[in-house]
């Protein structure tokens, strides 16, 4: 399948890739080797030695290059051989790598997987409820058996929490939510309200409601090509305004490791004002939160993803009901942006 190249991929969190030693990721059917250069700068290379063919991921990190494990051809950020051992030296014309840009920003490493000139670190959708220098991010990471526009289309539909987490996420009143959705270029907004909602325990403890309290609740969610999501949780007791309550970002990002395997970071992030209080807290929820992920959405994605099978989505025909239409506009969105973007090639 096609994916969108210029665009900004989560590639992992920014603990994930070591001060020293190497770190190797699958995007978009592609092997890409990330390491951090003498400076600490994250680089990305691809992760095969044009001589051999060998993982370069099997070799060793040797301060602003890779040394190749097979032969010992160096490769440095920009993807050039910077240094061939045999001989008389000399470093063969096509003795290089595919580079690829990288920005480290709100607490994660993106990738630009297209045309270099085009990689603008603006273009990165605004996740600042992530910085590590105003917020303690709790981090957590999946691996998917699914395609990463499932991932999208479960949540901007939430309508699936009453019956998918009936004792963690969702309730009887779910299905009367009051929905609505919103464009803005390509930007995708899904707004959900409920009213008079009684929720399941785990919110009210997460939420510090008294266990009870008819509720309004609301679940807003930004989606921004291709699959970057941050979805704004909230509630208040019933019949009070939104100012009374509190509102938690809850970020949740894909990106396709290959047509049927999707990479999932999200998170739960405390101010770093709360000190050990706020990191316990947002610790705390964020595993809350990984029970229904992991236990519940995960195995139905990987069950639709093989009933699925290789089959185009819009080609089977699915039926579509009121709960879809966010899901249904990221979707048009997206393959708006890739025609487009074969298009000028």
């Amino acid at each position: 399948m096609p994916f969108l190249k210029n665009t900004w991929y989560v590639a992992g969190w920014d603990n994930e890739v070591p001060a020293e030693g190497l770190f190797t990721r699958t995007l978009l059917n592609t092997p890409v080797l990330f390491f951090r250069d003498e400076s600490g700068k994250v680089q990305a290379i691809h992760n095969r030695c044009p001589h051999r063919f060998a993982p370069l991921s099997m070799g060793r990190h040797c301060g602003n290059t890779v040394q190749c494990a097979y032969h010992g051809l160096e490769f440095n950020g920009s993807g050039a051989c910077s240094k061939n051992p045999h001989g008389d030296g000399k470093i063969p014309r096509a003795a290089k790598v595919e580079a690829y840009p990288v920005v480290e920003k709100y607490s994660l490493i993106w990738i630009w997987m297209g045309d270099k000139e085009a990689a603008d670190e603006a273009l990165i959708p605004d996740f600042s409820c992530m910085d590590p220098e105003r917020f303690y991010v709790a981090k957590r990471y999946l691996h998917a058996k699914a395609n990463y526009v499932l991932e999208s289309d479960n949540i901007l539909d939430l309508s699936h929490i009453q019956y998918l987490h009936p004792s963690t996420l969702g309730s009887d009143h779910v299905n009367q939510a009051i929905t609505s959705i919103e464009q803005n270029e390509n930007t995708v907004w899904s707004f959900r309200q409920t009213v008079n909602e009684i929720m399941p325990d785990f919110l009210y403890a997460a939420m510090g409601i008294p266990h009870g309290t008819p509720v309004d609740r609301w679940t807003d969610v930004r989606w921004d090509a291709p699959a970057n999501m941050l979805l704004m949780a909230g509630a208040t007791p019933t019949g009070a305004p939104r100012s009374d309550g509190t509102e938690t970002p809850l970020p949740h990002l894909f990106s396709p490791e290959t047509d049927t395997t999707t990479h999932y970071w999200f998170a739960f992030p405390m101010p770093v004002q709360m000190g050990e209080q706020g990191a316990t807290i947002a610790e705390a929820q964020v595993s809350g939160l990984e029970v229904p992920f992991s236990t519940e959405d995960l195995p139905m994605l990987e069950a639709q993803q093989n009933m699925i099978g290789e089959n185009e989505f819009w080609d089977m025909k699915p039926i579509l009901l009121v709960g879809d239409a966010a899901a249904v506009r990221a979707r048009r969105v997206l393959d708006k942006m890739i025609a487009a973007e074969q298009s000028s090639e």
